[in-house]
């Protein structure tokens, strides 16, 4: 891998690297990072429109439509009608429930694993400088 002092080529690496340890630990429930994200979500909310689901991701609708259409395809989530004909509700179905339920645990323990590789004062330094990111724009 080539060296460099691009923050954002720097982000975007360490950032791979974090969701295919995560992915790892997913695979065997059959989710991704984003799939899983994007339950949790559900799970959090209360039948969203597409674009409330996005903001609360932080997402374009687009990219989360894609994702929408994949865990609908395998029945974990149910897409219905929204208040008029532009806006669709989102809702997880009982097997998204359940495959959401399995995903927690090894979630939990992709969660122990990257705390254990930072040690506590790298994790907290990296909380702040994370929450700052989050709010750069």
């Amino acid at each position: 891998m080539l060296m460099t002092q691009c923050l954002c080529t720097k982000l975007r690496r360490a950032a791979r690297s974090v969701s295919r340890l995560y992915d790892d630990a997913l695979r065997d429930i059959g989710l991704s990072v984003a799939q899983y994200s994007l339950l949790s979500h559900l799970q959090r909310l209360d039948q969203p429109s597409i674009s409330e689901l996005a903001v609360a991701m932080g997402l374009d609708r687009s990219t989360l439509g894609r994702n929408l259409k994949l865990l609908q395809a395998e029945g974990l989530i149910v897409l219905g009608d929204g208040e008029d004909q532009r806006s669709r509700l989102v809702q997880i179905s009982s097997s998204g429930r359940e495959r959401i339920a399995q995903a927690q645990v090894a979630w939990k323990s992709a969660q122990a694993q990257l705390a254990s590789r930072l040690g506590e004062g790298k994790r907290e330094a990296l909380m702040l400088l994370l929450d700052d990111l989050e709010n750069i724009v």
